[in-house]
């Protein structure tokens, strides 16, 4: 591929198709025109026009996996060189893929970056509107819709989709998945409250305006026990845990029932929904929209 033509923008189509090829048939050595390739990918990931995943209404759980984009994300990995990208060479050391360094931002791009140590890597979609405080970590292929708080010590793990007007509190844990690529990533739609020390993992969908309590964890092998619809949410070996819209979930225990476990009183963690947002929720939380 000569350098003119390295530089063609490409489909959307074609670029998946390219991306997919090269993944599964890489060359001995990457060209120039590869290389090209994976840039024209990450930047359809900065500007959000390709997604690791996108809401679907034709699927149960409203979401769809591009295991394609994943395959373009971990074909970063395999094609870049660990390079030298310090900011100064004996206080701050800074060694990693060529391919990911952080993601170029200015003041036009509308972003709170608050002094103090926070990271974003490249190949990510930032929203207009997102503060982020420090410190606070963004990993390639995630997505954060516009007017999210991201809070100090929380992650965005790859892949994750973060929706609009969210809160990810001190130290939550979105956790990310790259393989196996079909998986689906962690998901949390519009308005969603994360509580500190929150943990949402293992593909786990949070639909829109549910609130997590402090020290909720979430995954695929804790159920979720609803005491106002009377229902038990779990995962199972091809659907995620989803969390229904506007359930406040907070960290309970449920008593052992048999065994030794019941002789000594021992209790397990579960999740649990003990209302759906209502006025009081929504006056307790108001005041996170003055952060942002």
């Amino acid at each position: 591929m000569s350098p003119e033509a390295s530089r063609q923008e490409i489909s959307l189509e074609d670029l998946r198709a390219q991306i997919t090829r090269l993944f599964e048939h890489p060359p001995e050595r990457y060209s120039e025109g590869d290389v090209a390739l994976f840039g024209q990918f990450k930047s359809a990931l900065n500007n959000g026009n390709v997604r690791a995943a996108e809401p679907d209404a034709t699927i149960e759980t409203g979401w769809r996996v591009n295991s394609w984009v994943k395959k373009g994300i971990l074909l970063g990995f395999r094609m870049g060189s660990v390079v030298d990208q310090s900011v100064h060479a004996s206080r701050l050391p800074f060694f990693d893929k060529a391919t990911y360094p952080l993601k170029p931002m200015s003041a036009a791009d509308g972003v709170r970056i608050v002094p103090g140590g926070s990271s974003i890597r490249d190949g990510v979609f930032i929203g207009r509107g997102v503060t982020c405080m420090p410190p606070m970590f963004v990993n390639v292929g995630a997505y954060v819709g516009e007017g999210t708080l991201v809070d100090s010590h929380a992650l965005v793990g790859s892949c994750a989709q973060i929706g609009r007007n969210c809160h990810l509190s001190a130290a939550a844990q979105i956790g990310g998945v790259l393989e196996p690529v079909g998986a689906l990533p962690v998901i949390i739609e519009d308005e969603v409250l994360v509580g500190g020390n929150c943990g949402v993992y293992e593909g786990t969908i949070i639909q829109r305006r549910a609130v997590l309590g402090t020290g909720t964890i979430l995954n695929r092998s804790t159920p979720v026990y609803d005491l106002v619809r009377e229902k038990v949410y779990s995962a199972t070996d091809t659907e995620p845990l989803v969390i229904p819209a506007e359930a406040v979930v907070v960290a309970g225990a449920r008593a052992v029932q048999h065994g030794v476990g019941k002789e000594w009183g021992i209790s397990l963690y579960t999740p649990v929904i003990v209302k759906y947002r209502d006025a009081r929720t929504d006056a307790k939380i108001q005041l996170e929209d003055l952060l942002r």
